[in-house]
Order: structure tokens, then sequence, then C-alpha cells
């Protein structure tokens, strides 16, 4: 089962990538935008969610609009979470229990380059054929 440490090998491969502690646990930015984080059971998330993230580790990353989001859910509903907050979106939590190791990393690289400026996107793809992106 991937963990934060996964996570954590992954976006220190990302260009400009910055892990910092926050309230609701740890976060991953870029320029100052956040692209990943741990899940917290905010009593703002509905109840049914609340319960899976207090119960186990969640993490919410960004994605390109509300439709991947969905698509994803709809995909997985057992792995990605149907809502978490209305706050930042577009977004999509999922279950690290369920997540496929390539597909979490798959999902953070795409987060970050939701957030990442062009610059960075570009130094990322020179340097590493697998950032070459289409």
């Amino acid at each position: 089962m991937p963990d934060l440490d996964d996570i954590r090998r992954t976006a220190a491969r990302l260009p400009g990538s910055e892990e910092r502690m926050m309230t609701g646990g740890v976060a991953w930015f870029v320029r100052r935008k956040v692209f990943a984080w741990e899940c917290h059971p905010w009593p703002s998330i509905p109840e049914d969610m609340r319960e899976i993230i207090a119960a186990e580790l969640v993490v919410g990353v960004k994605v390109v609009d509300r439709v991947d989001a969905v698509a994803l859910v709809e995909m997985e509903p057992e792995v990605f979470l149907r809502t978490t907050t209305a706050w930042n979106e577009p977004k999509v939590a999922f279950r690290m229990a369920g997540i496929d190791p390539a597909h979490l990393e798959e999902l953070i690289t795409e987060a970050w380059r939701t957030q990442a400026p062009r610059y960075l996107r570009r130094e990322f793809d020179e340097r590493s054929p697998a950032g070459r992106h289409g």
C-alpha cells in the first residue's frame, strides 16, 4: 500500500516542489500553490466522507477540471471520494489504501502540472523522458 513517503519521492523529482506541515497534515506546493495534501476530517466535509478520512489515509490532489474529478470517482468509486469540500476546486480525494502506486505517481505529477508555471513544466519535461507530456 502506498504511503506519504511515496508521495514525497514523487514530489522530490518535481522542480520547485516543496513540502510543508499544515494544520490538517502535510501538503505539497509549487510556487506557493498547493497541488497535493493529506486530507483532514474537517467539520465542513460531509459526514460520510469525514468518517472515511478519520479512519484512513486520504490524499487530495488538484486536477485540470471538475470533469476529470468526476470521471475518476465514476471509474473507481471505492478509491476516489465523491466530495470533500467545495474549496480549492477542481480537486479529487482518494484512499491511499486503494490506489495503485503507478497511478499515485501519475496523479501527483499531473496535480503538480496543474499548478506549476510553464518554465518548471518545461524543465521537468526536458530532463525526464517520463515527464514528456503530449
